[in-house]
């Protein structure tokens, strides 16, 4: 797996996999054995771009709380992985990231498919040693924000 992520980007990768049938399907499960946290939530990457990114969850049993509506925790955790995957995308070779704080809101009861769309844009000239959001934008299928999560990553540049 370390001989791909040298090889090939997550923008690139994404490009290359996307088109093919299961390309997507595919795409996702590289990514959760890179971090397989991301494999404890029903997940696909639906679109990856520099500076935004799009995926989704489905509304399964293990994903719900006592209510029947999507767990708290697993909105949050679809914005981490949308956050992490705009961040790999867009972020060049010579920065890293590791992400410092997250704050979210909750906007109304979250029932079926999620929709998570995560935006990270970029300074000029890149930081080294600073603070850059991402805003993550949770949506129900019939376009409702449900969720709204805003992650401080920490960026800097990599050592040689």
């Amino acid at each position: 797996m370390a001989a791909l992520q040298d090889r090939l980007s997550v923008l690139a990768l994404y490009q290359r996999l996307h088109r093919l049938p299961g390309g997507k399907r595919l795409f996702t499960g590289i990514f959760q054995r890179i971090a397989p946290y991301f494999r404890t939530i029903p997940v696909r990457v639906d679109a990856v771009d520099v500076g935004e990114v799009v995926v989704s969850m489905r509304d399964t049993r293990r994903v719900r709380n006592h209510l029947g509506t999507v767990h708290a925790i697993a909105l949050c955790n679809l914005a981490e992985l949308a956050m992490g995957v705009a961040a790999e995308a867009t972020l060049p070779k010579t920065h890293r990231w590791i992400p410092k704080g997250m704050t979210v809101q909750y906007l109304a009861k979250a029932r079926g498919t999620m929709h998570a769309t995560a935006v990270l844009s970029l300074p000029e000239p890149l930081p080294d040693g600073d603070t850059l959001h991402v805003d993550i934008a949770v949506r129900d299928d019939r376009g409702e924000m449900v969720f709204h999560a805003d992650i401080a990553i920490w960026v800097t540049r990599r050592s040689s």
